[in-house]
């Protein structure tokens, strides 16, 4: 193979191909066609998204280029569009790193364009979904043998990267490069990698309170692209999930997706930080909402019996209910807090009765590539909510952002010219 080819050489005056299209394999414009956010475009991600015309990043010995067909949507590129809590073009640029704008996304479906020459085990032309994990290989956290999703050098792409999913072509390291499922379209198999990823991690990678057969999980935002998978994931490893939602249509979603019940959210109104211990009458008023939840949770399951784990993400509003409700021994694990970060915890419900409150985030390449195989086998569907085109990335996380988009995931075409595509 020819080393300019594997090397990503971009061509010498190739123009951008326009959205929908590819160039031949092997041939990299200089310059290509993305979705980018810039500081002084901060706030809402309506606004912030602007369709530019970029230079093609250019990759390294470890890294492979993908001409990207379809990129999914997620809540890490609303709060890189804000510009909060990280404003993540100021820490690259700490970092030594030249370019004044962020392209995002961590979900891609693509073709392998070129490829780096210490790369093995990986094809041009190959067809490919990305994992959202990224680290430097000679960190000396990962020399040690630890989880790389750990190591201090641990970032997620797309988010803490540049050079993502919403351009026409995206650097990746090369062990984030997985096969993609053959019976999915583009769109379909660009949808849930990033959510589904950290579901698993959250369920399967904390030793002491991994999921089993046994298990009741509580899952939160059950209609959404998070709360769908883990739900399923739940499912396929023969255990019991009960899903929290906002309203009927939702419940009755995140049943079709593997729950055997669901709280309706707007039922209780004790959300948010709880009164302080010594408020009795604040107490007791909490208590009594966090508890009347509690025994819904109960009739749901068919009998006393608390979550062993909580899956959360929301944070602020909910995290003092998860933990009250979580069994002893059991685990509250969260990856976000898209209602906030500020959490407080009743000690009282947690040191005596032993519970675990775990942060969770991203993948390592073990975890990834376990959900991936259960993809590939079918026994997780992406659940893909709607497709949109390439001008609609800016509305998209605007309305995540609101919390407008709660029935499954979105997928966004680039390369792929209609929806459909890309099955075998």
């Amino acid at each position: 193979m020819n080393d300019d080819v594997r090397r990503s050489v971009a061509t010498p005056g190739a123009e951008p191909v326009p959205i929908g299209e590819l160039p031949p394999l092997g041939t990299v414009p200089e310059r290509m066609h993305a979705q980018a956010v810039r500081q002084d475009r901060y706030g809402d991600p309506a606004s912030a998204f602007r369709p530019e015309v970029v230079d093609t990043p250019r990759i390294g010995p470890d890294e492979v280029l993908i001409a990207v067909q379809a990129a999914g949507i997620n809540y890490n590129n609303v709060w890189a569009a804000r510009g909060y809590p990280v404003d993540q073009v100021a820490v690259r640029q700490k970092r030594g790193e030249t370019e004044d704008f962020h392209i995002g996304g961590s979900d891609a479906s693509g073709i392998v364009y070129a490829i780096g020459e210490q790369v093995t085990g990986i094809e041009l032309g190959q067809h490919v979904v990305v994992h959202p994990g990224v680290w430097d290989a000679d960190d000396p956290w990962i020399a040690r043998g630890k989880d790389p999703m750990i190591a201090p050098s641990a970032k997620i792409w797309g988010y803490d990267t540049n050079y993502g999913a919403f351009g026409q072509f995206a650097r990746v390291q090369a062990h984030q490069v997985m096969p993609k499922a053959e019976h999915l379209s583009w769109e379909e198999a660009a949808a849930p990698t990033l959510v589904g990823t950290t579901a698993y991690r959250m369920l399967h990678g904390w030793a002491g309170n991994t999921l089993s057969s046994d298990d009741l999980v509580l899952v939160w935002g059950g209609s959404g692209g998070l709360g769908t998978q883990a739900l399923q994931l739940v499912r396929a490893a023969g255990a019991r999930a009960i899903a929290v939602v906002s309203d009927d249509e939702r419940g009755e979603f995140a049943m079709r997706h593997g729950a055997i019940g669901y709280l309706n959210r707007r039922d209780y109104d004790h959300w948010g930080v709880p009164p302080l211990v010594d408020d009795k009458v604040g107490q007791k008023a909490w208590t009594a909402g966090a508890r009347a939840f509690g025994k819904r949770f109960w009739e749901i399951a068919g009998g006393r019996e608390e979550p062993a784990i909580v899956f959360e993400h929301p944070g602020g509003s909910t995290i003092p209910t998860s933990i009250f409700l979580c069994q002893p021994g059991g685990m509250v694990v969260i990856c976000a807090g898209t209602t906030g970060f500020d959490a407080m915890v009743d000690l009282r419900y947690h040191w005596t009765r032993q519970k675990r409150l775990q942060g969770s985030h991203g993948t390592n390449d073990e975890q990834a590539y376990a959900y991936n195989d259960l993809v590939r086998d079918r026994a997780i569907d992406p659940v893909l909510g709607r497709t949109i085109p390439f001008t609609g990335i800016p509305d998209a996380h605007a309305a995540m952002g609101r919390g407008e988009d709660v029935f499954g995931n979105v997928a966004v075409l680039i390369g792929a010219a209609e929806p459909g595509t890309g099955r075998r």
